[in-house]
């Protein structure tokens, strides 16, 4: 995976760097992606709400629901969870579509052409995620606290002042910060493991099918580890409270 990004990131030095399949890719993984990370993050920023206010105001801290919501969503749930889409949407599709090139050939002829299928196919796909995947998990947090609001408000009869007010004295710079380099890190896992499943399917078309499945649970299972490291790291480095 290591050495499949290298060879990528070599790909951006040479000629050439197919840019028209840069903008294709970023239409299939963002603007594709963009209706399920819309309802993923709305829905959790309400069930973020529905389940943390009656405790908060258990303790008479209800005006804190904004705060907790948005610090989770950033923080936590909105990288996270828009990886974990992005992962089952567009991991899945990188990879069978790879491995179904591999099986029927497309692979070879492209290197008998003398095309490079790592700069031509990979590259791209990487480039796409590193850029989307950052932006999708934006939408994502403003999408989940705009969700939070709307319940707090509609169910709780929580002001939306006092709930917005609590999201601009939780979020700090820190936070927003940490929550756009762990998508950057996810994209790259997700690319990777996409792209290396699929490179390497080999035994027709039921290999696409495993080639698949496997780069969609490794992918899942190397996000949600990552996220444990790059959380500590990114409290060690922005010193953000533990």
């Amino acid at each position: 995976m290591t050495l499949l990004v290298v060879w990528a990131a070599r790909g951006l030095l040479k000629r050439p760097r197919y840019f028209s399949e840069w903008i294709t890719q970023l239409d299939i993984i963002g603007v594709g992606s963009l209706t399920i990370i819309l309802l993923t993050g709305f829905f959790t920023g309400g069930v973020l709400t529905l389940q943390t206010y009656p405790t908060l105001k258990y303790y008479g801290a209800q005006d804190q629901t904004g705060r907790l919501v948005a610090i989770s969503l950033v923080r936590e749930l909105g990288p996270v969870l828009t990886a974990l889409m992005v992962t089952g949407r567009i991991g899945s599709a990188i990879s069978a579509e790879l491995g179904s090139m591999v099986v029927s050939q497309q692979i070879d002829a492209m290197r008998a052409l003398g095309t490079d299928p790592i700069r031509k196919l990979v590259t791209p796909r990487l480039i796409a995620l590193l850029i989307a995947l950052p932006l999708l998990t934006v939408v994502a947090d403003v999408i989940g606290i705009g969700g939070g609001m709307i319940v707090a408000t509609t169910l709780y009869d929580l002001s939306a002042n006092t709930f917005f007010s609590g999201v601009r004295d939780g979020l700090q710079y820190e936070d927003i910060l940490g929550g756009v380099i762990k998508p950057i890190f996810f994209a790259l896992i997700i690319g990777t493991v996409a792209c290396r499943q699929g490179l390497k399917t080999e035994g027709g078309t039921v290999g696409v099918g495993r080639s698949t499945t496997t780069a969609v649970v490794l992918g899942s299972i190397l996000v949600i580890i990552a996220d444990f490291f790059l959380a500590k790291a990114l409290q060690v480095i922005l010193e953000t409270p533990s």
